[in-house]
């Protein structure tokens, strides 16, 4: 098990939202599904034996997903880098994280999915791209990477 694993907060559809991801990245698998016990029934306003959380990986990545309440939501402060080698996975990743919502949800290469979790789908080379003062100023213009009008510059 990894040290530090991200704790994903759902209100009643962590199981959807872990089924969604998986089915968007390879190499994805759910690793552990704990339920609510009976003794859990009253503080956490969850039926006995329902899904409480969700151990899974992503790229070897681990996170867990818990069904909590509908209290918090996801908001832009945290964000999930996916790290592309080419446009070809930025279009992939990029279409579809985000073919639910509407254009508002994205912004500079960010994107909101339909569980309001922010992504940001980027090129590998995205580090040494934003030390250059006009490929950022190309970066700030567009939603969407397109690798091909940064390497105009």
């Amino acid at each position: 098990m990894q040290k530090i694993t991200p704790f994903l907060w759902f209100d009643s559809n962590a199981e959807e939202a872990v089924n969604y991801y998986l089915s968007i990245f390879k190499n994805s698998k759910i690793l552990e599904v704990v339920k609510y016990p009976k003794s859990a029934e009253e503080v956490s306003w969850k039926k006995a034996w329902t899904i409480m959380t969700i151990h899974f990986s992503i790229e070897w990545q681990e996170f867990t997903a818990i069904n909590g309440w509908p209290d918090f939501k996801f908001n832009e402060a945290i964000s999930f880098v996916v790290n592309c080698k080419d446009q070809i996975e930025i279009d992939y990743y990029w279409d579809k994280l985000s073919q639910w919502w509407d254009e508002k949800a994205q912004i500079c290469w960010w994107l909101k999915d339909k569980y309001w979790v922010s992504w940001q789908i980027v090129p590998k080379i995205i580090w040494k791209l934003i030390k250059s003062e006009k490929a950022m100023q190309n970066l700030l213009k567009m939603k969407k990477i397109d690798i091909k009008k940064l390497n105009e510059v």
